[in-house]
């Protein structure tokens, strides 16, 4: 089992049929859900599972789905168009996460947007655990289509 990161193929075709709408103040709602290194996450993944999704340790910071993310309204950075949203966190979390999965939560069944490894387990202990998104830009934004 691993994490790999990756946009998820069914999301490529999603996008083409007008599933997913990542505009801030009307779009649809994606979810980050975090993982154990007992899931497998990759370009194959589909859709939203809760199988082998994280759980607290102690506390209640975490819930199955994750958190929703608050999107910003794609734009173009040169001739890439670019999608980012704002860092997301958990306080007083106490959990040990390998990956995450964005999800559209909006839409039926919950489809795949992308995977995203960690490069091994992060752990937390009664603590923040944050999410920073990369720069929006042709070069390291966490969704972009060339």
């Amino acid at each position: 089992m691993a994490i790999t990161s990756a946009v998820c193929n069914s999301f490529k075709v999603e996008i083409l049929k007008g599933v997913h709408n990542f505009t801030a103040s009307s779009g649809d709602t994606f979810n980050l859900a975090l993982y154990t290194s007992s899931a497998t996450l990759n370009k194959s993944t589909t859709a939203y599972s809760s199988s082998n999704e994280i759980s607290n340790t102690s506390g209640s910071a975490y819930s199955a789905k994750g958190k929703a993310l608050t999107s910003v309204t794609p734009a173009l950075s040169t001739d890439t168009a670019c999608c980012d949203f704002a860092d997301v966190s958990w306080t007083s979390a106490s959990f040990t996460a390998n990956g995450c999965l964005i999800f559209n939560d909006s839409a039926s069944g919950d489809p795949a947007v992308c995977a995203i490894a960690f490069g091994g387990d992060k752990t937390v202990s009664s603590g923040t655990f944050t999410i920073q998104f990369p720069t929006a830009d042709a070069s390291n934004a966490i969704l972009r289509i060339a």
